[in-house]
């Protein structure tokens, strides 16, 4: 790693830039997801996982950037609370459980104020380390949710609910990322962004392989068409 840091050395704020600019696109793939709840009205089959977890990301991210002093990090991760914030309150506006919707947000809030709470009083020379891991535990779980219904996906053979946007953006995400943790020499940048590589090429994997919708879904629509 530290030779390809060595090359890569003079490359930092282009990557660095790049890593942002993809990041920020990314955060909008969230758009998608809101476009599919104003069409129907409500948020019915539709999680709010994706939002709370992009908000909790946003706000570890952005107390790791102050943590690592980075300016790349903590104007996307700015950005990015933004934005989540946003989809949350388009989220409740449609949302038929209200109350629902406040807890899983009280939760997430929660969450988010103990961990930034425990980088205020945890030992500066082992925070940056620390702190790093739970940022990247989180984020293997975020990432690898969506293969929580493995089975479900194979034995349907369906890749139905699986955010594709996503999954795509976030694979070009984690790329460029790694190369930047790489540049910085950055372990838990490093570790978490090949493993959520593997990850969202996993579910890249099984997108191509499987179709979006079950079978029986387009029998009944070919079935529709010749009636």
């Amino acid at each position: 790693m530290e030779a390809l840091a060595v090359i890569l050395e003079p490359y930092k704020e282009a990557v660095g830039s790049l890593a942002a600019i993809v990041t920020i696109g990314q955060m909008f793939s969230g758009s998608f997801i809101c476009y599919d709840i104003y069409k129907q009205g409500n948020t019915r089959g539709i999680g709010i996982m994706p939002f709370v977890g992009g908000l909790i990301m946003s706000v570890l991210n952005l107390k790791y950037g102050y943590i690592l002093r980075d300016d790349t990090m903590i104007q996307v991760n700015l950005f990015g609370l933004a934005l989540n914030i946003i989809y949350l309150m388009i989220f409740f506006h449609y949302s038929l459980e209200k109350v629902k919707v406040w807890a899983q947000i009280g939760l997430g809030g929660a969450f988010s104020a103990a961990l930034i709470g425990y980088a205020q009083v945890e030992d500066p020379k082992l925070v940056e380390d620390r702190f790093g891991l739970i940022i990247t535990a989180f984020m293997f779980y975020l990432i690898a949710s969506p293969l929580f219904g493995l089975n479900e996906i194979i034995k349907n053979k369906s890749t139905e609910g699986m955010p594709v946007p996503i999954i795509l953006s976030g694979t070009v995400v984690t790329f460029m990322w790694l190369l930047y943790g790489i540049i910085l020499r950055n372990k838990f940048l490093v570790v978490q962004n090949v493993v959520a590589l593997v990850l969202c090429s996993a579910q890249l994997a099984l997108i191509a392989i499987y179709p979006s919708k079950p079978k029986k879904e387009k029998t009944k629509v070919k079935a529709k068409k010749a009636d």
